[in-house]
């Protein structure tokens, strides 16, 4: 496919999901009715729908409109290219551009569209992160990194390094965590490469390796991952230290490809439904990495921008107040309760905080911090609370 062919591919699936299709589903409808597109081309288009969707509000004021034309044009604009130039009719170039196309543009106007945000979190992202909330807004535009962490259970750092060059993949360490690599070429290699496959790396955005790395673990420990989903802070920690580590979610199905992710990097952990979770307490350590907004990832899932309202946020909050309840009454006395949130907003981790230790006034908080694209990873909170 063409580079023209590509935007014009970009903007029919960009189209599907303004009409309320998920991307990965308007793109996988996309590939399947494209057999002629390689590889190359689907990841190409993917990358064009994500950038679009990540710049929706900016783009589609350079562009003239929301739609998948529109945004495209936009991001075209933004970039520096005439549209004139793309918008061909040429081959399987988009079509010219229309008069309207060419008049109905400007430069966006107010913080949200500027910085890509809703209007009604502009105020909640000044709240939360002060002075830094339009650079971390304008950070959420663009792609995030590929981060990998090494498995010091099988491996060491360099011997990792070396593993992934030998198959194409280049990374260097990161100061967000010890064991943090970041990816600089090759990212799309990594899952295919004998590094991964053996164990001696797993894919991790840098914050979360660094909420792992702020809770002490030490051996002999009984752990729990609250809502594990996928385990891989479980992995993590029981990366480094031999421990008990038991894992639940309240969706079953999240946790499916744990045990197989376990084996390969050679730890052991144990799935529990939520009625074993009282027989196995108390724990030393219960983690609640708590379902919310997903601000702090949003570049990586774009459309949870977008989808999120203020009725959803009050919604998550009751949801992040119960499990922090049913979470403290499996932890031993004196023991962590670790609260995490991949959420740059105050009414997902601090007021949830301040709210618990209200209603639990024997509880403390000994630790916070908030991670943002500015230390490296994704954003994320993180409090450590003992009672």
């Amino acid at each position: 496919m063409t580079p023209e062919a590509r935007i014009a591919a970009a903007a029919e699936v960009l189209d599907a999901c303004l009409d309320g299709q998920p991307a990965t589903r308007a793109l996988l409808n996309w590939s399947r009715a494209s057999r002629f597109a390689g590889s190359g081309d689907r990841n190409a288009v993917r990358d064009l729908v994500y950038g679009a969707l990540r710049r929706k509000r900016s783009a589609a004021a350079r562009g003239g409109g929301e739609t998948g034309r529109g945004l495209m044009i936009g991001l075209l604009r933004e970039a520096g290219t005439a549209p004139e130039t793309v918008f061909t009719g040429h081959g399987h170039a988009p079509a010219p551009l229309s008069d309207d196309e060419r008049a109905a543009w400007r430069e966006p106007e107010g913080e949200g569209e500027r910085c890509d945000l809703p209007d009604w979190l502009v105020a909640p992202f000044g709240e939360a992160l002060g002075p830094a909330w339009e650079e971390t807004a304008l950070a959420l535009r663009d792609r995030a990194p590929v981060f990998l962490r090494v498995n010091f259970r099988k491996t060491t750092q360099d011997q990792a390094l070396a593993a992934l060059s030998s198959d194409g993949v280049s990374a260097s360490p990161h100061a967000i965590a010890e064991g943090a690599l970041i990816v600089t070429e090759g990212a799309r290699k990594v899952a295919q490469s004998a590094a991964y496959r053996d164990g001696l790396v797993e894919l991790q955005d840098g914050a979360s390796q660094a909420v792992t790395a702020s809770i002490s673990i030490s051996k002999g420990m009984k752990v729990l991952d609250y809502c594990c989903g996928g385990g891989g802070k479980t992995l993590a920690m029981a990366g480094r230290a031999e421990a008990t580590f038991h894992c639940h979610d309240a969706d079953p199905g999240r946790m499916a490809d744990l045990p197989a992710r376990a084996r390969r990097a050679g730890v052991r952990v144990e799935l529990l439904g939520t009625g074993s979770l009282a027989r196995h307490a108390p724990y030393d350590l219960v983690l609640c990495d708590a379902p919310c907004s997903g601000s702090g990832s949003w570049r990586r899932d774009p459309e949870g921008k977008w989808a999120l309202t203020p009725g959803r946020l009050a919604a998550l909050g009751d949801v992040q107040t119960g499990i922090l309840d049913a979470a403290a009454a499996l932890v031993a006395p004196g023991g962590t309760l670790a609260y995490a949130t991949c959420s740059f907003l105050r009414a997902e981790n601090e007021d949830r905080v301040a709210a618990f230790l209200a209603a639990h006034p024997d509880w403390r908080c000994t630790f916070h911090r908030r991670f943002g694209p500015q230390d490296g990873g994704d954003g994320f909170f993180i409090a450590h609370l003992t009672g």
